[in-house]
């Protein structure tokens, strides 16, 4: 039985349409022979989420994305994805929405609860939440910073006005002739530098004998102190030791009145009997300057028989 050439282009074209209508749903992930579980959640932002995009438990791949549009009340978005027939876990699980890498978009990713009770079902809603992708870390991390920056701008700009009200034109001279100065004074520490190794450099010869003679002397003095070591000085401490306790007992005695040296010392009776005879003796050598010839005779030719002494008349 041979076919028209109208059924030929009418089954051509039916088959276009059904292979188009096939071809159409597996794009949108979604086909006209599965079986597969629809769920939905809703979420207030589901921007780089497209149709299509994958629904993974644990980064395995179990279904998705099959439309976005709003809710019924137009205030969050409606997410309607298929998840595969066999799985088995709780309608409580939540439906997180992530992102899927720097330029792979956004993908749905479900925490399962598994519960035998409420075992998810075709219609049933998901809670949803969102994970926080690397773009809004990055700018939660980078708006504080962004606040210090400004704020640190504003203090410079700040900083820069008040030292432009103070750095005026003397203020500048005064800082140009203190920088001279400063250069000034460096060159004159890089010359003296240069002189002193110069002069070390001259007197170096010098240096050298000067510090063999040292060494000499610190040997000398190192001898002297052997010297001072193997003497007997533990003796010659004790000895001083015993001179100053007799020092310490005679200026005890003395003080004490003991002896005849304390006595001359502290009798009030004797110093006054020392006094008086100072004072007598004093007199009578001075009497004798004044006379005396009562005290000595001469006589050229012997002595007078009748010339006596003061004392026998």
């Amino acid at each position: 039985m041979k076919l028209s050439r109208e059924v030929k282009t009418a089954l051509l074209i039916i088959g276009c349409i059904v292979i188009f209508i096939f071809g159409f749903n597996y794009l949108k992930g979604t086909s006209l022979l599965d079986d597969s579980i629809v769920v939905s959640s809703n979420y207030n932002d589901v921007e780089g989420l497209v149709i299509g995009a994958n629904v993974t438990i644990n980064g395995m791949n179990v279904g998705k994305v099959r439309s976005i549009d709003f809710d019924e009340n137009y205030d969050k978005i409606n997410v309607t994805y298929s998840l595969r027939s066999d799985l088995r876990f709780s309608n409580k699980s939540k439906a997180q929405l992530y992102e899927a890498g720097l330029i792979g978009g956004k993908a749905i990713a479900i925490i399962p609860v598994y519960e035998e009770a409420n075992t998810i079902k075709s219609g049933a809603v998901l809670p949803s939440e969102v994970k926080p992708g690397l773009t809004e870390l990055v700018n939660q991390q980078i708006a504080p910073l962004q606040d210090k920056i400004e704020g640190l701008l504003t203090s410079a700009d700040s900083l820069f006005a008040g030292v432009s009200n103070v750095m005026n034109y003397q203020t500048q001279n005064n800082l140009k002739l203190a920088l001279e100065g400063f250069s000034n004074s460096v060159n004159t520490i890089a010359d003296l530098t240069e002189n002193m190794n110069r002069l070390i450099l001259q007197n170096e010869k010098s240096f050298k004998g000067t510090m063999l003679n040292l060494e000499a002397t610190t040997a000398h003095l190192n001898q002297l102190t052997d010297s001072l070591n193997q003497m007997p000085l533990g003796a010659v401490v004790r000895q001083f030791e015993q001179t100053a306790i007799d020092l310490n007992t005679l200026l005890e005695n003395l003080n004490s009145g003991e002896g005849s040296a304390a006595k001359l010392l502290n009798d009030q009776a004797l110093y006054q009997s020392l006094l008086d005879s100072s004072e007598a003796l004093e007199a009578l050598l001075s009497d004798m300057k004044a006379n005396p010839k009562n005290y000595v005779h001469f006589s050229l030719f012997g002595r007078n028989a009748n010339t006596t002494s003061p004392k026998e008349e």
